[in-house]
Formats: C-alpha cells, structure tokens, sequence
C-alpha cells in the first residue's frame, strides 16, 4: 500500500490519510441527501437517484485514487441537479430526456481529455466568464434553498417576497440555518454534515419526522433510464454544453486548487491531470445511465487535505464510506422529505461559491458586464444555460466595440454566434 499510494514520498501515512478520507467523506455526506432531495422535485424516483449517486460517487473517486493518486474526491455536483430539474419542468422535458444530455455530455467530457481542445477551451475562455459562471451557480443554489425553505415566496406583485417565518418548515430552516454558519465559522469538520443532522433531531422531536427505520438492504440501481432520441427531437445542444462547459470548470478548478493546497502542483503542472479529468467524465457518464446529473470534483476535499491527505488512499477510504451508505436509504429518504434540512445547506454552499468575485475586474467595464449578467440572469431566468449564452454574446461583443478585439480566442467568437443562434431559434433550450 505504501508503495502503491506513494505515502513516503509524499509525508504521509495510513492512519493521516485514513483520517483525512474520513474528514472528507463527513464535509460531502450530504450531496446523498441533497441530491436525491433535489432531483425528486423533477419526478425522478428517490431511490433511483439515491443510487445513482452512490455509484458515480464510488467510480469517480475509485479512478480518482487508483489511476491518478490524487485526495480529491468526486461526486454528483452541485448546481447542476437544479438546473437538471428548470430544464425537466420549465420546459416539459421528461426526465430521461435530460439525463441522456448527461450521458452524451458525459461521453464528449471523456473525449476531450484524450484532446488537446480541452486545454485549449479552459485557454480561451477568460477569467471573468469562468468566475461569472461559478458564482452565478451559487446564487442559483442559494435562491433553490431559500425557496425550498419558504424563507422565499412567491409573490404576483414582486414576484419574490420574504416568506412566513412561523411556518414550523420555514422556522426549522432559519433555525437549521445558524446553526450550520455557526459549525462552519467555528471551523468544525464536517459542518455541513452535523448541521444537517442536529436540525434532523430538532426536526424529530418537533414531530416534523416520521422516521420508518434507519437499515435496509439497497434497492435494485435503475439502468439505462435514458431517452437518447428525445435529446434530437428536443434540441438539447444548449443543455450538453451547459453540462459540459460546467462540469469542466468546476473540476479543473477544484483539482488545480486542492492539488495546490497538498502541494502536488509541480512548475505549475499536475501529474496525471488527464486520470483526474476522466475520474470525472467517466463518473458523469456512468451517473447518467443510472439516474444522476454531472460528477464533479468535491471542494470538500480541501478538509481532508487539511487533515493530511495527500495521495489516493484518502479517497479510497471515501469511496468504501460512499458504499456503506447504500444501507441506510430509509434515513436519508426521511431526512431528503424535510426541507428544513438540506435548504440550509444549498443557502451555504451557495456562498462558498461566491469567492471568485474578487478576481473580476469590476472597474473595467468590458470585463466587469459580461460577469455581471451571468451571474444575475441565471437565478433570475432560472437558467444556468441562459446565463452562460449572455456571457458568451456579451464578452466579444463588449470587447470589440472598445477596440479589444483581437484579446479575445476566436473560439469565443463562435461559441457567441452559436449562443445568439440559440436564444433567438431554441429559446428556453
């Protein structure tokens, strides 16, 4: 193990990386209640999705330990279940329809790491997009959370208005709410994760919870629950990229990041960069047959880095944590029917993605808009797609009218005539 791991060479040992894969499993736990939570408003069966996210959870982190050797742990992201759930019921798209946007999405993620178009894609893509997009996503999670939670209403005047704070959901929400900032600011591990389960116990004896049993044995995965013709007949090309585009920022940023916190980046470069691009395509392929929106690298994992981990064997031990959840569908299936107890933790993770505004140039207007209509029209459209095409259009555009044209990769010209295209011939899509 030591030698397969590298644990020497890299200032470790089992039971640091034992811990540090512990440490990293709590700060993620909840995706396998948030996830299934989420995609069930899209009437995806929460079993199905239960599964689904355990599977892409362990074959994205096994690749990620045995084939690139890297701490980082991958599963279901966040931001694209809800978004998967605007497409399915803001266009009357069937479910299966959109999961097989995953799978092709999936496939081509998995093709451009055997390219050199990836690399040149994340090139040409400017800072100011990329940031636009990651924070725009957090905006759309916290908004998700705050409606789940009633903190947010509808309203026919304002269209949004503060919602009815003596609602018993609603208050639980707000109460689950402090309680995790307070975890989170006190630097506790695996905040996210305890403060889903105090508000849980709250929750139970606010009899708010009708807990059936808490063991069982797992449910038979649903495979193949795609509809791939549906994706031409409905001219889904838009949500691909969505997904695609998405996935492949979100990763590449978060591998870079934790790989620099281990001190794994070498002149700038990361060691078998491509095993950790295809853990997360291959797991987002995989995910989609079974019923799950894209893999992502987990942020989370920084936790377990913090705790030591430096090598695989941190995320071997998340993945077998990963598979002993299987058996307590009937807890996590109660817990996911309140949404007292994952709202909190969309509002939060929300905000972690906020991070990123700081390296947009705000003063400079051409690359400040392009930012800024991202990241408000995508909870205000509902439309993580939406968001990106105005980016895309916006960007070029803005930079040839003050004379900075030639800054711009001509790929981004293509990708903003492609998205002008598509606003005004597949609106919605």
């Amino acid at each position: 193990m030591n030698n397969f791991f590298k644990l020497e060479s890299r200032g470790t040992n089992v039971r640091t990386e034992v811990i540090a894969g512990i440490t990293t499993f709590l700060t993620m736990a909840y995706i396998v209640v948030v996830n299934p939570a989420i995609l069930s408003a899209a009437g995806v069966p929460f079993d199905q999705v239960f599964m689904a996210t355990i599977i892409a959870a362990v074959v994205g982190t096994l690749i990620m330990a045995l084939f690139a050797n890297y701490p980082i742990a991958i599963a279901p992201g966040m931001g694209m279940n809800a978004y998967f759930v605007t497409v399915v019921l803001n266009q009357g798209i069937s479910y299966q329809t959109v999961f097989a946007a995953v799978f092709f999405a999936g496939v081509l993620f998995i093709l451009l790491t055997f390219t050199p178009l990836r690399k040149s894609l994340i090139a040409a893509i400017p800072e100011t997009l990329k940031v636009g997009i990651t924070v725009g996503i957090g905006l759309f999670i916290a908004f998700l959370g705050l409606r789940m939670s009633g903190i947010i209403v509808q309203n026919p005047e304002t269209f949004v208005s503060f919602g009815d704070i003596t609602d018993p959901v609603t208050l639980l929400s707000i109460i689950g709410l402090f309680i995790t900032l307070t975890l989170v600011a006190r630097n506790v591990k695996g905040a996210l994760f305890l403060g889903m389960l105090i508000t849980g116990v709250i929750g139970y004896f606010a009899n708010m919870l009708d807990i059936a049993g808490f063991v069982s044995l797992p449910s038979m995965p649903v495979f193949w629950d795609l509809n791939i013709m549906g994706v031409f007949e409905q001219s889904l090309y838009t949500v691909i990229f969505a997904f695609l585009l998405v996935t492949i920022f979100d990763t590449t940023g978060t591998t870079i990041g934790v790989a620099e916190q281990a001190g794994l980046m070498k002149d700038g470069k990361l060691k078998n960069a491509n095993a950790a691009l295809q853990a997360d395509a291959i797991s987002t392929t995989v995910g989609a047959t079974f019923g799950t929106t894209p893999s992502s690298a987990y942020i989370e994992s920084s936790a377990g880095v913090q705790a030591g981990g430096r090598t695989g064997l941190t995320t071997l031990v998340v993945a077998i944590l990963f598979i002993a959840t299987i058996f307590f569908t009937p807890i996590v299936e109660t817990i996911s029917g309140l949404p007292a107890i994952t709202a909190p933790v969309l509002i939060i993770v929300g905000s972690f993605m906020m991070a990123g505004l700081e390296k947009v140039n705000w003063k400079q207007f051409d690359e400040a808009f392009p930012a800024f209509i991202v990241i408000i029209s995508m909870p205000l459209t509902s439309s993580i797609a939406t968001g990106i095409a105005l980016g895309f259009i916006t960007y070029p555009l803005l930079k040839l009218f003050s004379g900075k044209g030639k800054e711009v990769h001509p790929l981004i010209y293509v990708f903003g005539v492609i998205f002008v295209l598509q606003l005004v011939f597949f609106p919605g899509h």
